[in-house]
């Protein structure tokens, strides 16, 4: 059969696209991702130009062949194509820490690394359900602590051999009033003496009342944009999924967001807002407009069960495509009529896009 470039309308793209999250692919992806500090255990293509982290599925009926993404015999129209292992992954530092323990590659053009593979909230009482930010320190695919050394070299590498266009930087909550805010800065400031130019987004929990310059501090080390990732804006939901986090009431990150508007600028603060928690639909949109009201950019993801997450042990099934179309076609409105589009961060996971459909939709 020959393959055929059928134009795909808005609507058709966002319920496509919702499916393709939830449902996943089949197809073997050179650049993948097993567990850490994010929402998805994905691979890693270019659909229509865009990053897509999608399930990797051997039951899904959709599949990859001809440069095209195939429902069963028929091609849907979409242009996609698997990334390619990048370059710096065969390198090491000269201490013998291979790169990819460092910094990984996220779609074609992301550099991401958790600074601090530790977090203070990680005993079982407090974890969030759908982290696994230390399983991959314990299977040895990472370290505890990348130096600001180890992350500049690792940058420069990544820029020079593979066109890496952006970086992320998070970390485990550490126990200070800053929660990791000074550590990202020192790296930043680091990578951005190997890369001048580069832009990084910075992605940490509301630093404490009192030390809310750390906000100021990331700034001024030259990250473009910051994460202040709450999850849900449902305080029931907070306790049951995220119970450690849930204990930083909701006016600190109101205030912390504040203030990262204040100094980033509007639509340079992003939050994730995972869907399939159980928070309500409506309430969750409200939330979002809100948020954007603020300045804020919510980043609607759904929700995946990682393995070796509390979440997958209790069998938890992330939201179906349906409701995940709704959602995001309902956020992605609010977020055009107020002129903010997550490709304007410059980097960070909304200027990605990758793990949502917002951007399949212009937001």
């Amino acid at each position: 059969m020959s393959v055929t470039n059928r134009h795909v309308p808005l609507g058709d793209t966002i319920g496509l696209r919702s499916k393709l999250a939830v449902t996943g692919v089949r197809v073997a992806a050179p650049v993948y991702r097993r567990g850490g500090a994010g929402p998805s255990d994905d691979g890693h293509l270019v659909i229509g130009g865009g990053n897509a982290t999608l399930p990797i599925n051997p039951a899904s009926p959709y599949s990859l062949r001809d440069g095209q993404m195939w429902l069963g015999d028929e091609p849907v129209g979409l242009p996609v194509r698997t990334v390619a292992r990048p370059r710096f992954y065969d390198l090491s530092t000269a201490d013998g820490v291979p790169y990819e323990h460092i910094a990984r590659l996220h779609g074609a053009d992301v550099l991401a690394t958790t600074v601090v593979q530790t977090c203070i909230r990680y005993d079982e009482a407090d974890r969030c359900r759908f982290c696994t930010i230390e399983e991959s320190l314990r299977a040895g695919s990472t370290v505890a602590a990348k130096t600001p050394a180890q992350l500049a070299e690792v940058a420069e590498a990544a820029v020079r051999l593979d066109g890496i266009r952006q970086m992320v930087m998070t970390t485990g909550t550490t126990a200070g009033p800053d929660r990791g805010a000074r550590v990202l800065a020192r790296s930043a400031r680091a990578v951005l003496q190997a890369v001048p130019g580069l832009p990084i987004q910075v992605q940490c929990e509301p630093p404490a009342p009192a030390d809310l310059d750390a906000i100021r501090l990331l700034r001024e080390a030259g990250a473009v944009a910051i994460g202040i990732h709450v999850e849900s804006l449902d305080d029931e939901v907070r306790r049951r999924w995220m119970p450690g986090k849930a204990s930083v009431p909701l006016s600190q990150y109101e205030a912390a967001w504040d203030e990262a508007v204040r100094v980033f600028g509007r639509n340079r603060v992003s939050t994730y807002l995972l869907l399939g928690l159980g928070e309500d639909p409506d309430e969750l949109v409200a939330g979002a407009a809100g948020l954007i009201a603020r300045g804020v950019y919510p980043f609607v993801v759904p929700f995946r069960p990682m393995t070796a997450t509390l979440a997958a042990q209790d069998g938890a099934i992330g939201p179906d495509a349906a409701l995940l179309a709704d959602v995001s076609g309902r956020v992605a409105e609010l977020l055009r009529a107020a002129g903010m589009v997550g490709a304007d961060q410059q980097a960070g996971c909304a200027a990605c896009g990758a793990c949502g459909v917002l951007s399949a939709v212009g937001a």
